[in-house]
């Protein structure tokens, strides 16, 4: 007969109760084990990153923009249409080289014609007109002349009598009376005689003002017709300067009114360039400062002489006077790229441009080990950006090497193996 011991039941139970958290304390601790265990450093191969070195010395701060190469303002001509006209020939296409009286192309207008004939037709009329009034004008004060000369002498006849008449009174010859009848006549001679001399010297200032009036008419009407002659002269478009026809948009039969622009010239060899500039960059862009322009066939030299104002598309336009010797193939609209020096910073610690970084903020650089094998995320606090460098103002120290590429992927870890 079996005795029933029911401690036994009890300690089992309690064995099997202490084996289950003992278990469980294991599993756990065992998993916040795995859980503090740091991920494997995914692996990058080294040739496809790139990298700089921390450097100490001398940083030139530059600012690049794409552009091209556009006319200075003195060196483009563009010839508006004086009057309504059509096109009757093109003689000349652009890129072609052109001297000043090179005719680019011909237009008519008949009534340009007919009124610069009808302006000279005037113009002759008035001229005849004027040496008419002229000729009238004279005659009439050679007889004006010849009346008072008439006058002139007859009171000097009157005054010589008078004067004799005086002298026999004197000696009791002849009466009081004839003297004094002779005396009233060289008297009113005198008065005769001095009407005829104003008279004659007002008649001459009424003939210079008629005549100066006729010959403003003559010079009105030869203004006229020399306005209308260059109308007519204008229907051959003529080029003006030495250079390169750059644009004709017409065609043979087209109507075009005035001010209409029918051809532009530039003289090549007098060239700028105007760059695009990030605005964000363009605020420490000041005239005067140098610059070079890569014409992707030379370099050229210049400076800045003009900065846009207004920001379009995000960009500034900057014009840069154009210093050197233009290389070959330099013409209108080629396209540039520029490079302006701003300012040079000495003894500052600088490494090449992350691909990401902007200045005056703090990124993230993946710095490499020692022995180059791997490279561990660091914040570093950037200034001043250059084109291809920029500033370190904390978190590297010189000699350090920093992968400047894109690791935008590489977000969601700290560490990488270089392979």
């Amino acid at each position: 007969m079996d005795i029933a011991r029911p401690e036994f039941k009890v300690q089992k139970k309690r064995r099997q109760t202490i084996i289950i958290v003992i278990v469980v304390v294991c599993v756990v601790a065992i998993s916040a084990a795995i859980s503090r265990l740091k991920p494997a450093a995914p692996s990058v191969e080294r040739s496809t990153v790139w990298t700089d070195t921390v450097k100490r010395g001398s940083m030139l701060r530059q600012v690049r923009g794409l552009g091209s190469l556009v006319p200075s303002q003195d060196s483009v001509r563009q010839i508006p249409a004086e009057t309504e006209a059509t096109v009757v020939r093109i003689r000349l296409l652009p890129g072609t080289l052109v001297k000043p009286d090179s005719i680019l192309l011909e237009m008519s207008n008949p009534q340009t014609e007919q009124a610069a004939v009808d302006a000279q037709l005037q113009l002759r009329a008035a001229q005849a007109e004027y040496q008419s009034l002229r000729a009238k004008l004279e005659s009439d004060l050679m007889n004006q002349k010849a009346g008072a000369a008439t006058v002139g002498a007859d009171h000097a006849q009157a005054k010589r009598q008078a004067d004799t008449d005086k002298a026999l009174y004197d000696l009791g010859v002849i009466s009081g009376l004839t003297y004094k009848s002779s005396k009233e006549k060289a008297d009113e001679l005198t008065t005769r005689n001095d009407l005829e001399t104003q008279r004659l010297t007002a008649n001459q200032h009424a003939i210079e003002s008629q005549m100066a009036q006729q010959q403003a008419k003559v010079d009105q009407m030869r203004t006229l017709a020399q306005l209308k002659e260059k109308q007519l002269d204008a229907l051959k478009v003529r080029a003006g300067i030495e250079g390169v026809l750059v644009d004709l948009p017409l065609q043979v039969g087209q109507h075009v009114s005035p001010g209409t622009m029918l051809a532009k010239v530039v003289e090549p060899n007098h060239l700028m360039a105007a760059l695009k500039i990030a605005e964000t960059q363009a605020r420490d862009v000041q005239i005067g400062l140098p610059a070079a322009i890569d014409t992707h066939n030379g370099i050229i030299t210049g400076t800045v002489m003009r900065v846009d104002p207004a920001v379009q598309n995000g960009t500034v336009t900057v014009d840069v006077k154009l210093t050197g010797d233009l290389p070959k193939g330099a013409r209108p609209d080629l396209s540039v790229d520029g490079t302006i020096d701003l300012e040079r910073l000495d003894n500052v610690l600088y490494v090449g441009r992350p691909a990401l970084g902007q200045e005056n903020s703090t990124v993230s650089l993946f710095r490499l080990s020692a022995d180059g094998t791997g490279a561990a995320r660091v914040p570093v606090k950037v200034g001043r950006a250059s084109v291809n460098s920029i500033q370190v103002l904390e978190g590297l120290r010189e000699g350090d090497t920093v992968i400047l590429s894109d690791m935008s992927r590489w977000d969601s870890t700290d560490r990488i193996r270089l392979d």
